[in-house]
């Protein structure tokens, strides 16, 4: 690939322009003179492939010559000075930009300098993409260009090492690919994603090509008749000037739906897929009429997204139908303007404007990649690990589309709620959100939004956020913007608030968990590095730690705890002279030390659940009983001998134990529909039910089944935001 076929991609450059090219592409030459890549190769090879990806999208003469010397500062001796001085301003950024991405520190260490090396390796990795995001806010050219030599790198990436290849696979399918979709440009994510796959799962890649290829004959021929039917009925409408292509449908989109309707390759019918390019709007709504004249349309298979785009622009109508023999055929319908920007996304405006900043579109696209962008920068203590984890949630899942009151359309991430809708419209509303209505009727404010929801925010005059709305058990927030939005209000409260709000949180936490009287608060807080009790209650009160997480931690410490006071003061097995009944009744999942085979039973006083620290006692005669280490019947024995150290071991799905649970409340009418509601929509049975009533308080006594503690705390989390609910705990040792 030389400087005339990279010009020949380029038929329209000013005569400045084609200098500006060659000077950039004989500068690049020298200076990587004497340099191979792996494939042993000349390393400029690789820069003139960069450029030619871009040239083949018809980015401009800068972008093109930037690509060329992308890798002169990193790996020659040329400063950043000398392009300005040869070159102009610009193109220095352009290549000083990449360069940026690219040279990270060799070594990021945690607060405490125990990372390991991995750990260390992952937070560069993340802090590449976290700079490189960052980036788009000065110039999107510059991760354009990054694209291109991820996806030649990719390309050429079978002359690395194995581990390496699998590294760079799944850093691209994790990153670029998705980013390449936001930006709009398919033609590089279908091949970021098709070329991952390939060395991330080459058995199911191959499998997917080999079915492929063996019916491309069939497929094609049939195809051939369907365009053939279209097309002649598309001239009897008088649209004559039509493109209809066979549409290819990649591997890696083909393995997703496998996977996510659990199907296997012969039963994915949708590898039939066609195009038509039109030359207006009003023919791409004829075109659809005329395809469903011609087969009938699958039901729920039709998507406008060109009245209502994607959030990453894109525009096209969607169908899906099925001919007379039952066969599926995808169809897609846009105009050339739309098939540009879906093939080429931000990069199109340089198609269209050659280089102008005129274009309203472009404009509007790098103000929404900007937005997306935002949230990553509000605050200094943000690291790369949680950027990311922002930007994965907030950019790169799917997405659901809805309405505000106006009409106009909102998009969020898929499972998003009527909270993250209104810190998204604005950090006010989203504070002072009380009630939301969807489609005029009143929802919870952790109700999930589905696509084409019209949402209407109840707000109050003033107030701020909950603290509830940070717990991930509870399902209030699905977004890290509005999640940082809310943190950012409670560090700005009065600190004294904020230690009360911690108090409340954490009492109510160790309530539910059973703990309340048997683990301190110092104690708690010395599990996250805390030596000041308020400096904890206050992170808990702006936020900065949840619920979810301190009953996490506090549980896995009890279990330290009591595995190391039962290590000093149990037997490692049971005495000679216990006998076991064997029986097949035995609890499943228990483990005990230093043998197996043992009747074991769980004890009615305490009713351990899984995830519980706990402890055996040998019976006589019965087996083994398993109870809750802080159990007062163990606490009290007078035979400490017949103690023995128990753990649990994989526990089946289908397995549930028994936990008494107690719930206090006003009573009012519906309070037993709602509690018995929450409840089921855990998918949790109730063995038992006792409810009395005195003094318009009403006390439900509740055996669940659960399978873990985990479940425990998210449903105990879900009763206490019952209105008129006052406290839900799991029920102490008898």
């Amino acid at each position: 690939m030389n400087l005339e076929t990279l010009l020949a991609a380029l038929p329209n450059l000013t005569l400045h322009d084609r200098r500006l090219i060659e000077r950039a592409y004989n500068k690049a030459q020298h200076m990587h003179a004497g340099q191979t890549r792996k494939s042993g190769d000349p390393y400029f090879t690789h820069c003139v492939a960069v450029a030619h990806i871009l040239a083949d999208m018809k980015l401009d003469a800068e972008a093109i010559a930037a690509a060329l010397m992308h890798d002169l500062i990193e790996d020659t001796d040329v400063t950043y000075g000398e392009l300005v001085e040869e070159f102009n301003e610009t193109i220095a950024m352009l290549v000083d930009g990449v360069t940026k991405l690219t040279q990270l520190p060799m070594h990021v260490s945690t607060p405490d300098g125990t990372q390991s090396r991995d750990e260390q390796k992952r937070q560069r990795e993340l802090e590449t993409f976290r700079k490189m995001m960052l980036m788009m806010g000065d110039d999107v050219r510059v991760v354009l260009i990054k694209l291109a030599d991820r996806l030649h790198n990719m390309r050429t990436l079978g002359y690395m090492k194995p581990e390496k290849q699998i590294q760079k696979a799944r850093e691209t399918l994790e990153m670029f690919a998705p980013l390449a979709n936001r930006l709009g440009i398919w033609q590089f994510k279908w091949e970021l994603e098709d070329l991952s796959f390939r060395y991330l799962q080459p058995d199911a890649y191959r499998m997917i090509a080999r079915n492929l290829d063996e019916r491309r004959a069939d497929r094609e021929a049939y195809l051939s008749q369907v365009v053939d039917l279209l097309k002649s009925d598309m001239g009897k409408n008088d649209i004559d000037s039509a493109v209809i292509t066979g549409r290819p449908k990649h591997i890696y989109s083909i393995y997703k739906k496998m996977v996510r309707k659990d199907l296997p390759f012969q039963e994915i019918y949708d590898v039939r897929a066609v195009r038509v390019i039109v030359d207006t709007i009003p023919q791409c709504y004829l075109v659809l009429g005329i395809v469903h004249n011609l087969w009938r349309p699958i039901p729920g298979q039709f998507d406008d997204y060109v009245a209502s785009p994607k959030d990453n622009f894109y525009r096209s109508l969607h169908t899906a139908v099925l001919d007379k023999e039952g066969k599926t055929v995808e169809i897609q319908i846009r105009t050339w303007e739309m098939h540009e920007h879906a093939e080429y996304g931000v990069a199109a405006h340089w198609r269209y404007k050659e280089g102008k900043n005129e274009d309203e579109a472009f404009d509007n696209r790098i103000s929404y990649l900007r937005r997306l962008m935002e949230f990553g920068t509000e605050s200094e203590e943000d690291d790369a690990r949680t950027f990311i984890d922002n930007v994965k949630s907030d950019v790169f899942e799917d997405r659901v589309y809805v309405f505000t009151p106006k009409g106009d359309i909102v998009d969020l991430p898929a499972g998003a709620t009527p909270i993250d809708f209104a810190y998204h419209v604005h950090t006010e509303i989203g504070h002072r959100c009380r009630g939301a209505k969807i489609h005029g009727k009143l929802t919870s404010l952790n109700y999930k939004l589905k696509t084409g929801d019209q949402i209407d925010i109840q707000t109050a005059k003033k107030g701020g956020p909950s603290l509830d709305w940070l717990n991930p058990d509870l399902g209030f927030v699905k977004t890290n913007r509005a999640r940082s939005k809310i943190r950012h209000w409670f560090r700005h409260q009065n600190r004294e608030k904020n230690i009360a709000a911690g108090r409340t949180v954490l009492d109510q936490v160790l309530k539910r968990l059973g703990l309340g009287a048997s683990t301190a608060f110092d104690t708690v807080a010395a599990l996250f590095g805390h030596d000041h009790l308020d400096d904890f209650l206050a992170a808990i009160g702006t936020g900065d730690i949840n619920a979810s997480q301190i009953s996490g931690r506090v549980l896995d410490h009890e279990q330290d705890r009591h595995h190391a006071q039962t290590l000093l003061t149990t037997p490692m097995r049971p005495a000679p002279d216990i006998q076991i009944k064997p029986t097949s009744k035995s609890v499943t999942g228990i483990q005990v030390l230093g043998s197996g085979g043992f009747l074991v039973n769980l004890g009615r006083c305490c009713s351990p659940v899984a995830g519980d620290p706990i402890v055996g006692f040998i019976t006589r005669g019965r087996g083994i009983t398993v109870h809750r280490a802080d159990c007062t019947n163990v606490l009290s024995t007078t035979e400490p001998e017949r103690l023995i150290e128990v753990g649990w071991a994989h526990v089946d799905d289908r397995q549930c134990f028994s936990v008494p649970v107690e719930i206090v409340a006003y009573d009012r009418e519906g309070l037993v529909r709602d509690i018995g509601t929450t409840i089921a929509d855990e998918r949790i049975n109730m063995s038992a039910v006792n409810v009395s009533t005195r003094h318009d308080i009403a006390t439900f006594h509740v055996t669940m089944e659960l399978q873990d503690l985990g479940q425990l705390t998210r449903v105990l989390s879900k009763i206490s935001c019952i209105p008129s609910v006052v406290e839900a705990h799991r029920k102490h040792s008898a």
